[in-house]
């Protein structure tokens, strides 16, 4: 049986820990999904945040915020999210189970989303693309090949599955991170030296030992999944860099809000945890609503049934 949340997460930095926080005290229940510490992990000394009177590192900021959120009955798993679907309520996947939501908050920080290749950029829109749910339909019948070495980068390949006729998944000279056992789906891991095509279109890859293999398109699914990747999968609007919200966090599409650096602005942990809390508190809003329940009286000093 798939379990169903009122409001789904994914991440769990400042921005994810906060909507998570404010979404609980709004009476909901709540999942918060992460597989890493994200960026914060690599900060050695944070010493301009509110409250702190001595540096704190960035994994013992994250560590004090899940361990919050767990105190107060927030439902927290280290779990890759490979997929997010619009199908009434949100679907969520990842590596370990699927779940359900009313609601969906994107706080997973700045997308990774370039893979070290050559020529890569040069050929966006014309045979590299970054979304197989977008884009697999143009490759029907054709040769393509995914670059990643982990589940993010076997989903997508899944997901070529009903459109190529033969399908590459690309390590780059990395270990695989995950069991391929897929006779569909073949498994290069030799290194790429650099992105063969022509004034048209992507041609092909070119091995470090100077081998070639002939391919049609190519898509990026390096890392796991961004906020960027499961936003163009869902239509939400973006710039390419970040995702577009309103003053609310919302999106473009209803009852999904996005908090934190993948947002764009001012990259610092004190803006992620206001935008978090305002993703919090929308989302609260719209599940409410969802519910048939008389939404809280909002007043200058927040919600007039915080507990």
């Amino acid at each position: 049986m798939i379990s169903m949340y009122d409001v789904i997460v994914i991440g769990q930095g400042p921005a994810g820990v906060s909507a998570a926080i404010y979404a609980v005290r709004s009476g909901l229940t709540v999942l918060m999904l992460a597989r890493d510490q994200g960026s914060l992990a690599k900060a050695d000394k944070i010493e301009n945040y509110y409250g702190f009177v001595e540096p704190v590192s960035g994994p013992e900021l994250i560590r004090q915020g899940v361990a919050q959120a767990e105190r107060l009955g927030i439902d927290v798993r280290q779990e890759e999210v490979t997929a997010v679907r619009w199908d009434d309520p949100f679907a969520v996947e990842t590596t370990a189970a699927a779940y359900q939501a009313r609601s969906i908050i994107l706080a997973t920080g700045m997308p990774r989303r370039k893979a070290s290749v050559p020529g890569l950029s040069d050929y966006e829109g014309r045979g590299v693309s970054y979304c197989a749910t977008c884009d697999g339909f143009f490759y029907r019948g054709k040769t393509v090949a995914v670059i990643g070495n982990g589940a993010y980068a076997m989903k997508e390949a899944t997901e070529l599955k009903p459109f190529a006729s033969k399908i590459y998944l690309m390590t780059n000279g990395r270990p695989l991170e995950i069991d391929a056992a897929d006779d569909a789906i073949i498994v290069r891991m030799e290194k790429i030296d650099k992105l063969l095509g022509d004034e048209e279109k992507v041609r092909g890859l070119q091995f470090a030992g100077g081998n070639q293999l002939a391919l049609d398109g190519v898509f990026v699914a390096e890392g796991t999944a961004s906020a960027l990747d499961l936003a163009l999968k869902l239509g939400l609007d973006n710039d390419g860099k970040a995702i577009t919200v309103n003053q609310d966090q919302a999106t473009n599409l209803p009852g999904i809000y996005a908090a934190g650096d993948c947002t764009g602005g001012l990259l610092q942990i004190a803006v992620a945890v206001g935008s978090g809390a305002q993703a919090g508190m929308s989302a609260a809003a719209y599940v409410r609503q969802l519910k048939g329940e008389k939404p809280p009286v909002k007043t200058q000093w927040g919600t007039s049934d915080a507990r």
